[in-house]
């Protein structure tokens, strides 16, 4: 059977019986929830399942499919497969399938991480596939060892279209302090009209110096029903449990960020650092609770989400639980900065810099078309505190800094700041929905036209349509 026969480009919507309990008067409801009720719930028909804006037509079916044993595995130490192993480079994408049982039907757990074929060079329409064999059965992969890591290397694709899934997988890495991530998506060199996409499904990822890790890129990620449970990096200022680079879409459905640990009484990193140009979060919960040994590390005092402003975020169903650190907590929760621009030029439709080129009309809410854009909706705050805010809109420069990336300069008159963000049903532990800053809105009655914000299909639609993708 091929891996990827006849995938369905779905049209995600959340299903209201995952909704968060709490729901304030002010959320608005969105009629497109209803349609998932014809969702498929068997994850051997979800995973045929695709958002309509990944491209996965033009694949082809991986040229080698490998299957791993797991009692003769553990046994070993390393994969050993049932018929014929990799042997040199391997052309045309290749599939991994892990035998999720051992011979006493229990779950196989391999004590060692993941080693992938090298990859040859024609990678155009390809796909690589790593999988357990029983589609919604876990199997694990545990090790202490510090360079332990899930690295897909792939460099200077260009324009070329490649993909990659992992299902049903759980890497558990405690000491792995010296890798990039636990789970490294090193794709680097894209070039438009080329994509890389990833899509996890059922995934739990802990260890790294991030749990995560996605260089920047022409890469669209989706994630759904996962777990990402932590980092145990020791350069605790730079690193998170996920860490999202300048690539074009990050979207979380039905996940768990948490476990970004401190160091000491340092702030340290965040639980979820996404400069994607477009980030879609659906029933997503995030959360300071340090994981793993030593049980003594404190919670990261920084704010959980740390996105970028320049850029699109549409989100339904946040849950954000803040216990206390050592250290004061950093008061926004969700922080849409404004000091670096992660991404390519050519992934974002306008400047992200503040100039007289731009002037905000008189009423913003009238321009919702025109700016970039942030929409919350159905957010609730757990904390430890009655937090100030949830979310800060930072403001942005005047000029670029010498390596093209960072914004300088004394901060945009308000009228030259081209950044929306709008709140819908914010409850819980909070005095006012957003710091003192930018073009913000909680709970405003929109303009005639502008109900599409609401909407994630449209809101996905108009913001990749900028660019175009």
């Amino acid at each position: 059977m091929l891996a990827l026969a006849m995938p369905l480009l779905l049209d995600v919507t959340v299903p209201v019986s995952r909704l968060p309990v709490f729901v304030a008067a002010a959320a608005v409801p969105l009629a497109a929830r209803t349609a998932a009720a014809t969702e498929p719930a068997a994850p051997e028909e979800r995973d045929r399942l695709y958002p309509f804006y990944l491209p996965m037509s033009g694949l082809r079916a991986p040229a080698v499919t490998y299957r791993v044993k797991c009692d003769a595995s553990r046994a070993a130490g390393r994969e050993v497969y049932q018929g014929h192993s990799p042997d040199g480079p391997v052309e045309g994408g290749y599939e991994l399938i892990y035998e999720a049982q051992d011979a006493r039907g229990n779950p196989c757990v391999y004590p060692f991480a993941p080693s992938l074929p090298q990859i040859g060079e024609r990678v155009q329409g390809t796909q690589y596939i790593l999988r357990s064999a029983i589609p919604g059965r876990r199997v694990a992969f545990r090790t202490g060892d510090e360079w332990a890591t899930v690295d897909l290397r792939l460099f200077n694709i260009a324009a070329q279209r490649v993909h990659f899934e992992m299902r049903d997988v759980e890497l558990d890495f405690p000491g792995a302090i010296q890798a990039k991530g636990a789970l490294h998506l090193e794709v680097t060199g894209t070039q438009a009209p080329g994509l890389f996409t990833a899509v996890l499904r059922r995934a739990k990822i802990y260890g790294g110096k991030n749990a995560l890790f996605v260089p920047n890129g022409q890469t669209m990620l989706y994630i759904e029903d996962s777990d990402i449970a932590g980092n145990v990096g020791t350069n605790t200022d730079q690193e998170h449990t996920t860490y999202i680079n300048g690539t074009l879409v990050s979207h979380f459905r039905d996940t768990r960020f948490h476990g970004q640990r401190a160091w000491e009484n340092t702030a340290s990193g965040h639980q979820l650092k996404d400069k994607a140009y477009l980030r879609v979060y659906e029933n997503v919960t995030v959360s300071n609770v340090p994981q793993g040994p030593p049980t003594n590390w404190p919670p990261s005092a920084m704010p959980l989400i740390d996105a970028s402003a320049f850029g699109f975020t549409w989100s339904d169903g946040l849950r954000i639980e803040r216990v206390a650190p050592l250290q004061s907590s950093r008061d926004a929760l969700v922080d849409l900065r404004t000091d670096i621009r992660y991404g390519e030029p050519g992934n974002y439709p306008w400047p992200v810099l503040g100039s007289p080129a731009w002037r905000m009309p008189p009423s913003p809410l009238d321009a919702l078309d025109q700016v970039y854009l942030s929409v919350f909706l159905n957010t609730s705050v757990k904390s430890f505190r009655t937090e100030p805010y949830v979310f800060a809109l930072r403001p942005t420069g005047t000029t670029p800094g010498t390596d093209g990336y960072h914004v300088e300069g004394s901060e945009a008159p308000r009228a030259q700041q081209r950044y929306v963000s709008l709140a819908f049903g914010t409850g819980g532990n909070l005095q006012r929905v957003y710091s003192p800053e930018g073009w913000t809105y909680s709970d405003p009655d929109l303009p005639a036209g502008s109900e599409w914000v609401l909407d994630r299909s449209k809101f996905i639609r108009h913001a990749l349509g900028l660019i175009g993708r």
